[in-house]
């Protein structure tokens, strides 16, 4: 069997630990995860009352369009039905870009090198070719100035997550506006808001709002984090119709499944949801700062998200398996070439002050 080279070496996504996998390898109880980014409180209580009346519907196909949820997501943007697209998560709509744009051996990609693990995943599995901008500070700032620099005549695709994963820092509305102005008309920029709903900085505005800037320009979005419906798997994109009807043409049938699309419907319909998941966020992640601030050797890098990157004194991947035994999965970030760091995502105020006593206990062991 022919297999692509860049398939060959390519290394699959690996999740955050599973609780059941972790409590049958280590035989321990209560276990407790903050390594996915997942929102503690649950989805909203619409939500799930919109999944308990659409249960009964389970033998039918979904609307293959996703047409009530594009509707919805058009008026909550205030935008046109034709720029919105659906996807199952955010990352196949980040898949079906990449592949309806790009030309493996002919086109090449522009990301950041501490950015999305999946990123990397994809370009690879389609066998395309991009090149690695490295970041600017210790404290892991984009450089859009580096990333400018970077573009060469095959660049044809320019993915940004804003705020970024895994380091939470954001890039100022000015420095992408400059940047998106100067980006040659030809090149596709990406702009990944996955963790837009947890920004307190003023200095932030959505691309939804640079539009104008330019016309190749592809907002992506999830309903996994802030909305708590990861386990549904919806996604969505906004962008200019004719490359959103593109996209459209290489999607699979169905592929927003019905739960999801009813779901995401009335997420976005409770705003007092949405109000209590960021003001929970923003509280526990000052306590986590406070929390860290004592110890010695520990860096914690400003988060504008639901998880704080935090550097440790000892390997990450050490510390990672020591918290592991005492029921406390986090995210180590080897594979990110950042192994004396850790990932922490934001739990309940409990799951916090677990974490924070765990943590401790390691430290001076």
């Amino acid at each position: 069997m022919n297999v692509i080279q860049s398939i060959e070496t390519l290394k699959a996504y690996q999740p955050g630990k599973p609780i059941s996998e972790l409590e049958r390898e280590y035989g321990v109880t209560n276990a407790i995860k903050l390594a996915s980014n997942e929102n503690p409180m649950g989805p909203s209580p619409k939500a799930m009352e919109a999944v308990k009346k659409a249960v009964s519907s389970l033998h039918l196909y979904p609307d293959g369009a996703a047409f009530e949820l594009r509707q919805t997501l058009a008026t909550f943007h205030d935008v046109e039905m034709s720029e919105v697209i659906t996807g199952n998560g955010s990352n196949e709509v980040l898949n079906l870009i990449a592949r309806c744009f790009l030309r493996p051996g002919k086109d090449s990609a522009l990301i950041f090198k501490y950015a999305f693990i999946a990123y990397p995943i994809i370009l690879k599995s389609f066998g395309v070719d991009f090149d690695v901008v490295d970041v600017s500070t210790v404290d892991f700032e984009q450089s859009l100035d580096k990333m400018f620099d970077a573009i060469r005549e095959t660049t044809k695709l320019i993915i940004i997550a804003n705020p970024n994963n895994p380091t939470g820092t954001l890039i100022p509305a000015d420095t992408l506006t400059s940047f998106l102005k100067k980006v040659p008309k030809d090149i596709l920029v990406v702009v990944d808001e996955a963790y837009v709903e947890f920004i307190d900085d003023p200095a932030f505005s959505s691309a939804l709002d640079l539009r104008k800037t330019r016309e190749n320009l592809i907002l992506v979005r999830t309903f996994s984090k802030c909305y708590a419906l990861a386990a549904l798997r919806v996604g969505y994109a906004v962008g200019p119709p004719h490359l959103i009807d593109y996209i459209n043409r290489i999607r699979e049938p169905f592929n927003c499944n019905l739960i999801g699309q009813v779901a995401a419907i009335a997420s976005l319909g409770d705003r007092e949801f949405v109000e209590k998941t960021v003001t929970q966020n923003r509280a526990v992640r000052q306590a986590l700062f406070d929390g860290l601030a004592s110890l010695a050797g520990v860096r914690a890098i400003a988060s504008q998200t639901n998880f704080v990157l935090i550097e440790t004194p000892i390997s990450g991947s050490q510390i990672y398996t020591s918290l592991l035994k005492k029921g406390v999965i986090v995210r180590p970030l080897k594979g990110y070439g950042l192994d004396p760091f850790l990932r922490i995502s934001l739990g309940s105020p409990d799951e916090n002050t677990r974490f924070l006593e765990s943590f401790k206990q390691v430290l001076h062991a």
